[in-house]
């Protein structure tokens, strides 16, 4: 990714953003992104376009001419971003195990219980294909 240096937490107003970007389905100009915006805070313009252009230039969002505005897509899906995010957290750790067993401890029964399922079934997945 350009201007890459792996996967940050977001600040405030990168996440409003990107929970915009990440909510629709097609790419979004600056200005589909500030009105959408409009029910939570109230920016201006060139402060929703400085802060798209820095995700474009952290890697998070790639651009393309529209006219003679840009529009954005997200490079990754939200889940996506979480999931390396976690990897950076875990990869800056000791015990990554421990680590694991304390965000584990820390879930809702029934995350706990979706997590036991998803891990399963990716086991599962894996012994079948090297078989």
């Amino acid at each position: 990714m350009e201007g890459d240096e792996g996967v940050r937490q977001l600040g405030e107003l990168e996440k409003l953003v990107m929970d915009r970007v990440w909510s629709w389905d097609h790419p979004v100009a600056v200005r589909e992104v500030l009105e959408g915006l409009r029910d939570e805070r109230s920016l201006a313009y060139t402060t929703v376009m400085t802060v798209m252009d820095n995700l474009h230039r952290k890697g998070m969002l790639t651009r393309q001419k529209d006219g003679r505005a840009y529009v954005y897509r997200p490079v990754m899906t939200r889940e996506q971003h979480s999931a390396a995010f976690m990897g950076e957290v875990l990869a800056g750790t000791v015990d990554r195990t421990a680590t694991l067993l304390h965000f584990v401890e820390q879930m809702p029964p029934d995350e706990a219980a979706r997590l036991r399922a998803a891990l399963d079934g990716t086991l599962q997945d894996r012994a079948g294909v090297s078989e």
